[in-house]
């Protein structure tokens, strides 16, 4: 099952492609609520390398890594990749009315309602999308 979200983020390309691409930027936005965090952003951002972040509860009570390997990667249009688990995930930074609108395509798991998923992976988005407007 695919689930896709997106967000528009009013900003250059340029500034939101950094955003969505450099450990220091992941760490400050990538949460899907503000009781949890990103401790911990690894990237090799070419295809074939690998990405790793470490994911924590705020309060210590549950942490996960999110990790996998870029499938293709095509600077500021497309990021392509795949999970550790095996499912994959497509991101397209597209020309938006005064923005870029960021569109996420993911494979769903089991574990969690199409619905949760969705809506923990647009939270996340929206949070992007906040962080890059507020580094104007």
């Amino acid at each position: 099952m695919k689930i896709t979200v997106e967000t528009r983020a009013r900003a250059p390309i340029e500034r939101v492609w950094q955003a969505y691409t450099t450990p220091e930027d992941i760490m400050q936005w990538n949460a899907a609520s503000e009781d949890w965090h990103t401790t911990r952003a690894q990237v090799d951002l070419r295809e074939g390398g690998a990405f790793s972040f470490r994911m924590e509860a705020k309060d210590g009570s549950v942490a996960f890594d999110f990790a996998g390997t870029y499938m293709k990667v095509v600077p500021h249009r497309l990021i392509e990749y795949s999970m550790a688990d095996g499912r994959a995930a497509r991101v397209e930074f597209s020309p938006a009315p005064g923005a870029v609108a960021v569109t996420v395509t993911f494979d769903g798991e089991a574990s969690h309602s199409t619905e949760q998923q969705r809506y923990g992976w647009q939270a996340i988005l929206d949070n992007f999308a906040r962080y890059v407007e507020g580094q104007r």
